[in-house]
């Protein structure tokens, strides 16, 4: 069994960054992809980044493409997303999953283990 728990998030001003964390603890993580999903009030949860087991992998949502950097290091059993030039349309709820799956998924139910969520509100 794999246990994920946040760090971060918070209130930012438009242009703003963020960095959220995530650290696994259990077996296998390390061979696990990972990623990280919004949910705004009112919709779905959404994909924003994956990266592979290795971290040689990576994936973006176009929302959150050239603007945020998914990163992993496994010797920590970790992995971050930095968050560059926020919107407020970016306001969500974030999570980190692991899917047992070594490659990228973007597919909410390809991932088995969940964080506990963290709020991220961009606004002036």
């Amino acid at each position: 069994q794999v246990e994920v728990v946040q760090s971060g998030g918070g209130l930012v001003q438009p242009g703003g960054s963020l960095k959220l964390s995530c650290t696994a603890s259990g077996p296998n993580f390390n061979n696990y992809a990972a990623g990280w999903f919004r949910q705004a009030p009112g919709r779905e949860r959404e994909f924003v980044s994956a990266i592979s087991w290795f971290g040689k992998t990576t994936e973006y949502s176009k929302s959150a493409k050239g603007r945020f950097t998914i990163s992993r290091d496994n010797a920590k059993n970790t992995m971050w997303l930095q968050m560059n030039s926020l919107k407020p349309e970016d306001t969500a709820v974030y999570y980190c999953a692991a899917s047992e799956l070594g490659t990228v998924t973007a597919r909410v139910r390809e991932y088995h283990y969940w964080g506990q969520g963290t709020q991220v509100t961009v606004s002036s």
